[in-house]
């Protein structure tokens, strides 16, 4: 993997890893409000979702930072490469925007139910699951295809 597209996935993935962690505030109010009848919160929604979201942002961004340090040696072609930074970009990205508007609004995002924001983030969770799907096909072929 060349240097940029290295450190093309290794910036979206921290910069995913942050949006996590920001949305570990909400959660942890929210988390409070749920615990202590007294607690108030500006959140809305439930302990479940900004959970998830906390925890979408924190793991796809800690992937992507792997993948790119696991692939930081693999010799590919680009189109290969673009497959696996492109695909975790949008896995990234999907999975958190998905989880932060899915906490914001109650829907869960399972399946598509109009033009609302849970078709948003239905819409955005099926482009993660595809580009981390591409991307760790692409993984697999390229650590096989690098081995001694």
């Amino acid at each position: 993997m060349t240097k940029n597209m290295q450190m093309t996935l290794v910036a979206h993935g921290a910069l995913v890893f942050l949006a996590g962690m920001l949305a570990g505030f909400p959660f942890a109010s929210v988390l409070v409000a749920s615990l202590d009848p007294a607690a108030t919160t500006m959140w809305p929604g439930d302990v479940r979702a900004w959970k998830m979201a906390h925890m979408e942002g924190a793991l796809n961004g800690m992937l992507m930072i792997a993948v790119a340090a696991a692939m930081a040696h693999a010799a590919m072609g680009a189109g290969m490469q673009k497959i696996i930074v492109w695909g975790l970009i949008v896995t990234g990205w999907g999975n958190i925007v998905a989880s932060v508007v899915s906490a914001m609004t109650g829907g869960r995002g399972l399946g598509f139910t109009g033009l609302d924001w849970n078709s948003l983030t239905f819409t955005l969770f099926m482009l993660a699951i595809i580009g981390v799907v591409a991307a760790m096909m692409a993984v697999a072929v390229a650590a096989f295809r690098n081995r001694n």
